[in-house]
């Protein structure tokens, strides 16, 4: 397997002016599912990702929106941060297309979202809207991605008969390399082809993208730094750390700022290593906790458990 297969190919009037005054940071609410079953062939899932100030009523609202339509929320996280009058929220539901048209869904989620003032509003339906559409930018290094990929770009070449490019022209992946210099990295060519994706992953990709670049793409790019950062910067980081003789090795996916590896981190692993470890296996620990830290990275984005929290920090609601 490499980095590049693809393994996921009671209604309120309750007032909504005011700070609420809450004693919990975070929850999750189960509710009540036992009325429903996910497994009804009429049912489908969505998801529903909220943040908005924090005022009386909002999830009642919430409620209240899904049942109007006949759906039943499954489970809600809600976190409240303190001394921060903000709220953030993901909820699960079911409901019946028949009953709630998508473009209705839409529709309602957008009256709820002007009510509150929210920052942000997303829903999602896995079942009905389109697969996320990304661009993968790597170097040499392989490794794999739970996620559907729709071109690679990279800046090192790789012989026609390698397993990666085996596997992308057997799913019929476009596959660009741009050979880079200090001078020229090729980024007006790089947002050209990456135009119309719904965010970016950087897999091992050994170039600093510009402010200029991050500006015109606007989307989010999700890097994958192979260690806790900060931590053994600069060329051969795993001959580094094993030199250095470190016993938990680890890696940290997050989101791409003008700042070098400095973004909102997304999720952290690691691993232990010790004295039996050679340098091949060290590399090969090494590698692997990367892979599972990006992959559940993409995971928690795609299924909309990450929001941004604050200027440099993300709130992650785990499943």
């Amino acid at each position: 397997m490499n980095f590049l297969h693809r393994v996921i190919s009671p209604s309120s009037s309750s007032q909504v002016f005011g700070f609420a005054k809450r004693s919990f940071k975070t929850i999750q609410i189960p509710f009540g599912s036992i009325a429903y079953s996910t497994t009804s062939s009429s049912l489908v899932h969505g998801i529903h990702q909220f943040h908005c100030p924090d005022v009386v009523g909002i999830l009642a609202k919430l409620s209240e929106c899904i049942a109007s339509r006949d759906g039943n929320i499954l489970t809600a996280d809600i976190f409240v941060p303190d001394h921060n009058h903000v709220f953030y929220s993901r909820s699960e539901f079911v409901f019946d297309p028949a009953k709630w048209p998508r473009e209705q869904m839409d529709a309602d989620f957008s009256k709820l979202a002007k009510m509150f003032n929210a920052m942000r509003s997303v829903v999602r339906v896995p079942d009905i809207d389109p697969k996320y559409k990304i661009a993968v930018l790597a170097s040499k290094q392989d490794g794999r991605l739970p996620i559907h990929i729709t071109s690679v770009i990279s800046n090192h070449e790789r012989g026609p008969n390698t397993h990666v490019i085996r596997f992308l022209e057997r799913h019929g992946i476009p596959y660009y390399h741009l050979p880079t210099t200090k001078e020229n990295k090729r980024e007006g060519e790089i947002l050209e082809i990456v135009r119309d994706t719904d965010f970016l992953v950087l897999a091992r990709y050994m170039q600093v993208l510009s402010g200029d670049f991050l500006r015109s793409y606007k989307k989010d790019i999700i890097n994958i730094h192979h260690g806790l950062l900060p931590s053994f910067k600069g060329s051969n980081p795993s001959k580094q750390a094993f030199d250095a003789g470190v016993k938990l090795i680890g890696a940290t996916s997050h989101f791409v700022s003008e700042e070098l590896d400095a973004g909102p981190i997304i999720e952290q692993m690691v691993e232990r290593v010790s004295h039996r470890d050679n340098l091949r296996t060290f590399i090969q620990k090494s590698e692997d906790v990367e892979k599972r830290c990006l992959a559940k990275a993409i995971k928690s984005y795609c299924e909309l458990r990450i929001l941004p929290y604050e200027e440099s920090k993300t709130v992650v609601f785990r499943s």
